[in-house]
């Protein structure tokens, strides 16, 4: 930048989509426009797409928060879905933050996120980490691909520096930066991926193009991550093989075909291996618990290649 050049006031969009957490989503929203630190002149837009909230949700942030551009969705829009929607009506010249609606963002998130994005006219995806309620541990952030000679490659979980951004390879969505310049290179999500994925594929495709991946300092937010064994889930105790195998191929967990898009796409020789794991360890679990004592939580098989929360192998 030359001394006659002043710098652009950033304008950020802000991509969320919700269903049914009312008082969390009013609370993502409090901390987002609670934010300190910003540069001058920064502008947020909010889009969000209510996918058939019945407790009112929509109508609570349009009295609470009026700016914000709320779109009304069917309740089969899930996150991937619903944030590629909110980015179509989106500022095309603006950088997006995708923010789960169940996060509380510390008051200099955003401030954090656009510092290591800095400068912002390059092309850069910036994950910011999460912290667990009880501020105990990291429950959502950036990943490394740990490649293995003779095994598959593995995505492991990057703990945050306090003072320094970190180099990663891919991330979790909860609340990532992805300056305009990366959108014009990369698009928005893929939507191919309707939920789980979307987050994974979209980090590992900028570290393809050559796009860093940047794990903010610190944690910028509190968001909890959901227990292993939650009911609903395929690892819930007490179910039967079919059940949890219906589960496991579900849009909320690992449905057949992204799944394989994504293996197919990122892991080359190792796809078919990497694509039957979640599944060969879900009838596993199924039939471990069936044969535990009853009521009892089973003991989970052996950990998977994959070890990203939103590729629960």
């Amino acid at each position: 930048m030359t001394r006659t050049e002043r710098p652009v006031a950033p304008k950020v969009a802000v991509l969320m989509t919700c269903h049914n957490r009312r008082a969390q989503t009013l609370a993502a929203l409090a901390s987002l426009h609670g934010q300190t630190g910003l540069p001058p002149g920064t502008s947020l837009t909010v889009h969000l797409v209510d996918a058939g909230s019945t407790d009112g949700t929509g109508a609570a942030v349009r009295a609470a928060f009026p700016a914000t551009d709320v779109v009304g969705a069917g309740p089969d829009v899930y996150w991937g879905t619903g944030t590629a929607m909110a980015a179509a009506r989106a500022d095309p010249g603006a950088h997006v933050l995708w923010l789960n609606d169940d996060v509380v963002l510390s008051a200099n998130a955003l401030a954090v996120l656009l510092h290591t994005a800095a400068p912002l006219r390059r092309a850069s995806v910036v994950v910011g980490a999460m912290l667990s309620a009880d501020g105990g541990r990291t429950t959502y952030g950036g990943y490394r691909l740990r490649p293995g000679r003779w095994r598959p490659p593995r995505l492991e979980r990057v703990e945050p520096d306090p003072r320094r951004a970190l180099a990663c390879d891919s991330c979790n969505g909860n609340a990532v930066l992805v300056t305009r310049a990366a959108r014009r290179a990369l698009g928005d999500l893929d939507p191919a991926f309707p939920h789980r994925m979307g987050d994974s594929d979209y980090g590992l495709r900028a570290r393809r193009a050559g796009i860093p991946v940047l794990l903010a300092p610190g944690h910028v937010g509190v968001c909890d991550d959901h227990p292993p064994f939650a009911p609903g889930t395929s690892r819930a105790p007490g179910i039967t093989v079919r059940t949890a195998l219906r589960r496991a191929t579900s849009v909320r967990e690992q449905p057949l075909g992204p799944w394989w898009r994504f293996c197919r796409r990122h892991f080359g020789v190792w796809s078919p291996l990497l694509f039957c794991s979640p599944y060969a360890r879900t009838f596993v679990t199924a039939m471990w618990g069936r044969r535990s004592p009853a009521g009892g939580v089973p003991a989970p098989p052996p950990p998977s290649p994959v070890t990203t929360d939103h590729l629960p192998l």
